[in-house]
C-alpha cells in the first residue's frame, strides 16, 4: 500500500491581494496616527517654548524693578516714564574680578514696531557716566541711533502696554505723578521724587507669542508697607 499523500494548497492570488490591501490600509492608518501625534507634540513644545520666553521676560522686568536704585539729580525716584520709554537706574548684577561694586546700569523698556524691547547700558560708576547713560536711554526710546540699538534686546511681540503707579493708596497714571529732579520748579512735588509703592504692568500680546490676551503683573516695592485702610 502506498502512503497517503496530503494535498497541499497555497493562497490564491485574490487572497494575497486582499491581505496586501488590508496591510496597506492598516499601515496608512498607523502612519496618520503617528503623524498626528508628532505634530501635536511639536505644537505643544513650541507653545511651551513661547510661554517660557514670556515668563523669562516678565522675570527680567521684576528683576530690574527689584534692583532699582534712586539717584539724586539723575533719576530721583529710580524710575521714570515719559510716555514712550520707562527708564530705570538699577544695581548692576555683574561681579568684578576684584569683588568690588560693579556700579549701576541704566535700563530702558519700550515698544517699537510691534515688539517689546529692553535697553541696558554698560556698568557706570561715576555721576557723569550715569547722566550720559540716562540721556542715551531717553534718546533710544525716542529716536534710536545705530549705536543706541547695539544695547537693545528684542524681547517678544507686543500689541500695547500700559503702566500705573501706586502712590497715596491709589493707582494713577505715571505721567500725572511723574518724578521730577527739580523740586523747586512750579508744581513739583517732593513725594514724586520717591519710588512708587507699586507698579502695575498691563500688556496685550498676540496669539502667535504663545499667550493671547491681556496679562497683568503687579510689582510691589520690597520695603513698602501699606498701613492705610
Amino acid at each position: 500500500m502506498k502512503p497517503s499523500q496530503k494535498q497541499q494548497r497555497g493562497f490564491t492570488l485574490i487572497e494575497l491581494l486582499i491581505a496586501i490591501t488590508l496591510m496597506a490600509v492598516l499601515a496608512g492608518l498607523s502612519w496618520r496616527g503617528l503623524d498626528t501625534l508628532a505634530r501635536t507634540r511639536e505644537n505643544t513644545q513650541t507653545r511651551i517654548q513661547k510661554i517660557s520666553v514670556v515668563q523669562t521676560v516678565l522675570a527680567q522686568w521684576q528683576a530690574d524693578l527689584d534692583a532699582m536704585q534712586a539717584v539724586p539729580k539723575v533719576s530721583d525716584a529710580g524710575v521714570l516714564w515719559d510716555g514712550r520709554v520707562l527708564r530705570i537706574t538699577r544695581r548692576a548684577s555683574t561681579v568684578t574680578a576684584t569683588g568690588a561694586d560693579a556700579g549701576l546700569w541704566v535700563v530702558g523698556w519700550t515698544q517699537r514696531n510691534g515688539q517689546w524691547l529692553r535697553w541696558q547700558s554698560t556698568a557706570v560708576t561715576t555721576s557723569a557716566q550715569l547722566q550720559q547713560a540716562w540721556r542715551q536711554a531717553e534718546r533710544w526710546g525716542q529716536n534710536p541711533s545705530t549705536d543706541d540699538r547695539v544695547f537693545e534686546t528684542v524681547l517678544l511681540p507686543l500689541k500695547q502696554w500700559q503702566l500705573s503707579y501706586f502712590r497715596g493708596n491709589a493707582w494713577s497714571n505715571p505721567l500725572s505723578s511723574a518724578a521730577t529732579s527739580d523740586t523747586s520748579s512750579p508744581g513739583a512735588s517732593a513725594s514724586n521724587n520717591t519710588p512708587p509703592d507699586a507698579i502695575r504692568l498691563l500688556i496685550d500680546v498676540p496669539a502667535h507669542s504663545g499667550l493671547s490676551g491681556r496679562l497683568t503683573l503687579d510689582w510691589v516695592r520690597p520695603n513698602f508697607s501699606n498701613t492705610k485702610s
